[in-house]
């Protein structure tokens, strides 16, 4: 950061040209208050003409001709009471200082005065008759130039270190770091998987408040939205800045600094577009292996594991050991990318644990089947339904990922395992298109038992269930097995199927089970 000295009432009264007196001790942080503006006046009430930050300038006219005072010569009383709410008001307002021209009305800084600054904490300094007060105004008009001048200059030299940093051979990490020094600060670079993959100065924050700004990222990331935002750790102020465009982000950078001013965004508003022009250089690299995995997906789907273990074993690490699972994620998950980009870094750490790849409708995961903790991670993270199937060995892949598509249309959990699925049974995968088929294959009885008030559906349900037995329907139903034998021929003559066959029994009952 810049070393220009900041306009503030320490640096007016440092000044010697201008003999200014410190005429009230007060806390030695409100000497360094930034001062925006000096402004004089002898209202009585100046406030409504002030604003925050803003060093007063006053000769005491206003405090002249009150209870025993004298206008010129400065002897006699002053309204203590009077003065205290000038002073209050000045302080409610946001002044940073006030100073008395002394010489003018009055020869010296009225007592009353100086114990109300003393009581409200504001400094109060003398302003001697040598000293005019557009001296004082100007001088700090100056600094502020100055200061205004050193930061433009700061952000100039800044980006152009930022620039060579770029041209570095890890131009990303180069180019944080220089960020990181030029800010004074720490500063992270989350990918958009959430993950902290760069950090300058590296190590400095806890764990804890590394874990926060985690959680924050993830949330900054699932919104999906270009944004810059704010928050507290602790006690220490951080800015979130994303990298990408809305709907496709690519990360976000951590910055340990609350608001910067103009020249500071400007230097971080440099490092996101480079940051953001690396990552979309990255994404040729990016689809280019999402291709080669794609491929070796395909070959594993083919029967043929022996080249998918040669080419990943020298880019990723061996595929993971069998017995294995097959999973697959939907297509339409939310931050497919963002979830890949986890899976890749995954693969990268624990290699040999993972392999994946994208297919038509989702991306496809083979992992052991005994270490499923990456896709419990990928559907807490990126509210991805995921299906998985039994375990299998690489000869059974294709077959495996057709169990691990019933799973997942199937699920309604997050996680559905092909076992639970099989446990409910095959007429339990009828599609909710079956439903008006059984009611259009059903519709003679139903409209039957509406119109004449008969009860045939009920009787075919029976029979069916009790084993095609006519005695056993008879009991269940409490009528006569006559009358059982009855309903099931109207039955036949108006569904025009015999009911004899088994196949027409079958139909019959998945049509019965379709409208349950």
């Amino acid at each position: 950061m810049d070393t220009a000295e900041t306009p503030t009432l320490r640096a007016l009264l440092a000044r010697t040209d201008l003999h200014l007196r410190l005429e009230v001790e007060v806390d030695p942080t409100a000497l360094d208050r930034p001062v925006r503006w000096v402004h004089s006046s002898d209202l009585a009430d100046p406030t409504p003409f002030l604003s925050d930050g803003q060093v007063l300038l006053t000769t005491g006219t206003q405090f002249a001709g009150g209870p025993g005072g004298t206008a010129a010569t400065g002897r006699g009383g002053t309204d203590a009471a009077l003065v205290a709410d000038y002073v209050q008001r000045l302080v409610a307002r946001g002044v940073a200082g006030l100073g008395f021209g002394t010489e003018v009305v009055r020869d010296g800084i009225p007592p009353e005065l100086t114990a109300a600054c003393r009581d409200a904490g504001l400094p109060l300094f003398e302003v001697p008759y040598r000293t005019p007060f557009i001296a004082v105004a100007r001088a700090n008009a100056e600094a502020i130039a100055a200061e205004a001048y050193a930061r433009r200059s700061w952000a100039l030299a800044a980006q152009r270190a930022i620039a060579l940093a770029a041209l570095r051979p890890d131009g990303l990490g180069a180019t944080l770091a220089e960020l990181a020094r030029q800010l004074g600060t720490w500063v992270g670079l989350f990918d958009a998987a959430g993950e902290l993959m760069r950090e300058h100065p590296a190590g400095e924050l806890d764990e804890a408040s590394v874990a926060s700004l985690h959680d924050e990222v993830g949330t900054v990331l699932r919104r999906g939205a270009r944004a810059g935002s704010a928050l507290r750790i602790g006690e220490r102020p951080f800015t979130l800045q994303t990298l990408g465009r809305g709907g496709h982000l690519r990360g976000v950078i951590a910055i340990a600094a609350g608001e910067l001013d103009q020249e500071g965004r400007g230097v971080v508003t440099a490092v996101i577009a480079m940051a953001g022009l690396a990552f979309e250089q990255q994404q040729g690299l990016s689809r280019a292996r999402g291709a080669l995995r794609a491929g070796l997906l395909q070959s594993l789907l083919a029967g043929d594991p022996g080249l998918a273990r040669r080419i990943a074993r020298d880019l990723w690490g061996p595929l993971p050991a069998a017995p294995v699972v097959v999973a697959v994620t939907d297509a339409a998950s939310a931050r497919g990318e963002a979830l890949a980009e986890l899976l890749e870094l995954r693969a990268e750490e624990q290699r040999g644990s993972l392999f994946f790849g994208r297919a038509d409708d989702g991306l496809v995961l083979v992992v052991p089947a005994d270490d499923r903790h990456v896709l419990q991670e990928a559907a807490a993270r990126f509210d991805a339904r995921i299906g998985v199937s039994a375990p299998t060995g690489y000869d059974g892949v294709a077959a495996a990922l057709d169990q691990a598509r019933v799973a997942r249309d199937r699920g309604r959990a997050a996680i559905t395992s092909f076992t639970e699925v099989a446990a409910s049974g095959v007429l339990s995968a009828l599609g909710p298109e079956a439903a008006p088929l059984a009611a259009a294959e059903l519709a003679p009885l139903t409209e039957h038992d509406a119109r004449e008030g008969t009860h045939l559906v009920q009787t075919l349900r029976t029979w069916l269930d009790e084993d095609c037995s006519a005695e056993s329907t008879a009991r269940a139903l409490g009528v006569h097995r006559h009358t059982v034998r009855a309903r099931l021929t109207l039955s036949e003559r108006l569904l025009a199927r015999e009911l004899g066959s088994f196949a027409t029994r079958a139909e019959l009952w998945a049509a019965l089970r379709a409208l349950a």
